[in-house]
């Protein structure tokens, strides 16, 4: 099972996950998406990766670091989530509602698109 969080828990999520591991946010949107809207690091590490060149990447993520996926509304994130937890990722959690529910509860200033 995969954990979801919404962007207002994350601060919470990560103070658990940290005695694992220095914790990622992993944007798994496209480029473009990007150049559009963006979160700062705050606690975190930021990686962007996007979703269809995760298998190929994927020696570039710690399976023992804590990882929380994000995406424009919560569902390209949440495959990335699964497919890390089946290769034996140990903490692996989606935030639920993207960048887009980041927008609206934590950081009105990232665009909405």
């Amino acid at each position: 099972m995969i954990v979801q969080i919404r962007p207002s828990q994350l601060s919470a999520w990560l103070e658990t996950v940290r005695p694992h591991g220095a914790p990622v946010v992993l944007d798994v949107r496209e480029p473009a998406e990007w150049a559009t809207a963006s979160v700062k690091p705050d606690g975190f590490a930021l990686l962007t990766i996007p979703m269809g060149v995760i298998p190929p990447r994927l020696q570039e993520l710690d399976p023992e670091q804590p990882i929380a996926c994000l995406c424009h509304h919560g569902g390209r994130s949440m495959q990335v989530a699964s497919f890390l937890k089946a290769r034996g990722f140990s903490h692996v959690a989606n935030i639920a509602g993207g960048i887009n529910a980041w927008s609206a509860e934590l950081d009105s200033t990232i665009p909405r698109y």
